[in-house]
């Protein structure tokens, strides 16, 4: 087992690892507990009563968070002729709309944060999938991240706002970043209360008993917080 530090064992000394938090208190103490000298990701993480396993029990979707992740976002679009142009006006940072950038992609470039595409280039996107797949940047339908030429605008700007996608891994968790640790707490609880309403949208019919199990959030590098599940289904944007 990893050996932690004296600021990581201080911070923890902070937190009852039996108790669960309301979330206003955790987003406190997630501020509070933060060991790293830099501007700390605050993520949620999720257990959901499902088998992913079993494709009809898959859980994947995307939220707009209110106050944005705190960070600048590059986005890339896949597009051709008007695509290429409404991308371009809509402010994305790369257009690939040619076979140097497909190329270059294909050499390991991937300085971007979001890959959006129109369904006309997905085949050509599609041979890129070795390179974007691994790091969570294809583009995919179910994401909505392969739109119309005239969708292009909408998601980029919703990218650039703080449009985050969420998935279940192998182990039927979620782990999603809501914000930095420079937030203030009530930022940080509305984003957390837009997620967690996207959450209870997607749960699959074929679910049985709990679908939210465990909450907790936690900073990078920083100790867990246990929420209490029930509190954070009922979170609401406006408190």
């Amino acid at each position: 087992m990893a050996k932690h530090g004296k600021k990581y064992l201080a911070a923890a000394a902070k937190i009852d690892r039996d108790h669960n938090y309301t979330p206003s208190e955790a987003m406190s103490l997630a501020r509070e507990t933060s060991t790293a000298n830099f501007d700390a990701t605050v993520e949620v993480h999720v257990r959901l009563g499902v088998d992913p396993r079993h494709a009809d029990q898959q859980v994947r979707d995307v939220v707009v968070l209110p106050h944005g992740l705190g960070k600048t976002v590059r986005v890339l679009v896949f597009a051709q002729g008007e695509g290429a142009t409404l991308a371009r006006d809509a402010g994305a940072d790369e257009v690939a709309d040619d076979d140097e950038t497909l190329n270059k992609i294909q050499a390991g470039w991937t300085d971007f944060d979001v890959a959006i595409a129109t369904p006309d280039m997905m085949g050509k996107v599609g041979r890129l999938g070795r390179i974007l797949g691994p790091r969570g940047l294809m583009p995919n339908p179910k994401a909505g991240t392969v739109v119309p030429a005239e969708d292009i605008p909408r998601v980029v700007e919703e990218a650039k706002a703080g449009r985050v996608e969420f998935r279940v891994d192998k182990t039927a968790n979620l782990h999603v970043p809501i914000g930095k640790v420079s937030f203030e707490s009530k930022k940080l609880y509305e984003n957390m209360a837009a997620l967690m309403e996207a959450i209870k949208k997607t749960r699959p019919a074929s679910t049985k008993g709990t679908f939210i199990r465990r909450v907790s959030i936690t900073t990078t590098m920083g100790p867990g917080i246990k929420i209490d599940p029930m509190q954070a289904q009922s979170m609401e944007a406006g408190e």
